[in-house]
């Protein structure tokens, strides 16, 4: 099994890389092995919860950062 990984691209998707599961409110699974997925958080991809890189074309911005964990 791969270690899974979340990388937070700068005004763009979360790019998901190695094994996940992910179930949408349905219960329907999309299951990914060794892949590398980008979901969105712009809000206006067609294919959510996929990226259809729509945060381009609507000027998305979002620059956060990871804060010091308290503790």
């Amino acid at each position: 099994m791969a270690a899974t990984h979340i990388k937070v691209r700068e005004s763009g998707p979360y790019l998901v890389t190695g094994d996940l599961t992910l179930t949408d409110c349905d219960g329907n699974a999309y299951v990914l092995e060794g892949a590398t997925a980008a979901l969105c958080r712009c809000g206006h991809s067609e294919s959510k919860p996929f990226c259809d890189g729509s945060h381009k074309r609507v000027g998305f911005a979002a620059t956060e950062r990871a804060a010091e964990r308290a503790g």
